[in-house]
């Protein structure tokens, strides 16, 4: 048999050049990149039911905490594009939780992470840090 992969999973090729975060939509997980091009951090997310198309975004607004749309505490937001009038950016559940099922239809642009990453995440992307989505 063959052996079984170890360590969390390579960052994706052609996610862009330099500090950044990397988000893959179909894998549900992100990156925290260095200037020289390491991962430094890579996490699952849960994805909102809108996903954003694969490019280039930067981080547009942070806010400290809020109400997702789901009706959630959350914390830790940082908006980077918006689908169909939908705000996309990542945050965090105060109490730490996974997001409910969103219901029939509810577009929700919130990307999930666990409590300990939102936190990383929030001290690492500022206003302006490059956001690189992925399939």
């Amino acid at each position: 048999t063959a052996p079984t992969p170890s360590g969390p999973p390579a960052l994706p090729e052609a996610s862009g050049v330099g500090r950044r975060i990397v988000y893959s939509v179909q894998a549900h997980r992100v990156w925290l990149v260095d200037a020289t091009g390491t991962s430094s951090r890579t996490f699952t997310v849960w994805p909102g039911t809108l996903d954003p198309q694969p490019g280039r975004y930067s981080i547009i607004k942070r806010t400290e905490a809020t109400t997702g749309s789901d009706g959630v505490q959350v914390e830790h937001i940082m908006y980077f594009t918006a689908v169909s009038g939908v705000n996309i950016g990542f945050s965090n559940a105060l109490d730490g939780s996974s997001p409910p099922p969103a219901p029939n239809g509810a577009q929700t642009g919130g990307i999930r992470l666990h409590k300990e990453d939102g936190a990383a995440l929030w001290s690492f992307g500022d206003l302006g840090t490059r956001v690189s989505v992925v399939e």
